[in-house]
């Protein structure tokens, strides 16, 4: 069965080193409209030139997507959330903000590092030495969240704060990429010098042939322009 309907969204705004993803839950229309509220969210912020002052300020819009998605399901009757990781890069410092499963990582020196931890129940079933790590992917409530946008009054929002370095290749992503692509391929195709494209079409080219169930956005910022891919399922290519 083919997806009609993109629950992912992003914000580029790469003029102010920020860049988002999002991927709805709650249904097509509901995780749509959720994952717009909130990218929409960071797209609008107002922005401080200070670092630490910006951070707090995409965390404050996370929350402020989170009330009105909230709000909104409590009128409907209806759960709806979306997931989100977060980028801000400038002044020699890179912050990653983040609910859900949704992903980023940096490549640094050939070594691949995932900068967030995933909030979903598997996870922390590994935190609490319930299951070992290589045991989780396979799980069948791997992907059920322990914590996303929208779906309770008040949220917990994890920051991850560093220096970035020169040559740092971040790449944020929705779990319909991380669910078909291995750390090990991610590192392969982000650490090849061909060149963003070349990345894009790998992606795209890995993410058909395995026939990803999900929607996929992938946003790959380096020390250039970013490349920004936000992937629908295709006919034959998606269930």
């Amino acid at each position: 069965m083919v997806r009609r309907a993109n629950e992912d969204s992003f914000c580029d705004r790469g003029a102010d080193g920020v860049w988002a993803v999002a991927d709805g839950m709650g249904g097509h229309a509901h995780g749509d409209w959720a994952s717009q509220v909130l990218t929409k969210a960071l797209a609008d912020a107002a922005l401080p030139d200070d670092f630490d002052e910006a951070c707090r300020e995409i965390a404050t819009a996370i929350h402020a997507g989170n009330a009105r998605i909230w709000a909104e399901a409590q009128a409907r009757g209806q759960q709806m959330g979306t997931t989100v990781a977060a980028l801000l890069v400038r002044d020699g410092r890179f912050g990653v903000v983040w609910v859900g499963d949704s992903r980023a990582y940096l490549l640094r020196g050939g070594v691949l590092y995932q900068l967030t931890r995933d909030h979903t129940q598997v996870q922390e079933m590994v935190d609490r030495g319930l299951l070992e790590p290589h045991e989780a992917a396979a799980h069948p409530r791997s992907h059920v969240l322990a914590r996303a946008v929208g779906v309770t009054a008040t949220l917990e929002v994890d920051v991850v704060v560093d220096a970035a370095e020169a040559g740092d290749v971040f790449l944020l992503c929705s779990d319909g990429l991380t669910g078909q692509v291995s750390d090990p391929e991610l590192t392969a195709m982000l650490a090849a010098a061909d060149g963003k494209v070349a990345i894009r079409d790998r992606l795209i080219a890995l993410t058909l042939e395995r026939g990803a169930p999900d929607n996929v956005t992938v946003i790959v910022v380096t020390t250039g322009e970013p490349t920004l891919l936000s992937l629908s399922p295709m006919p034959g290519g998606f269930a």
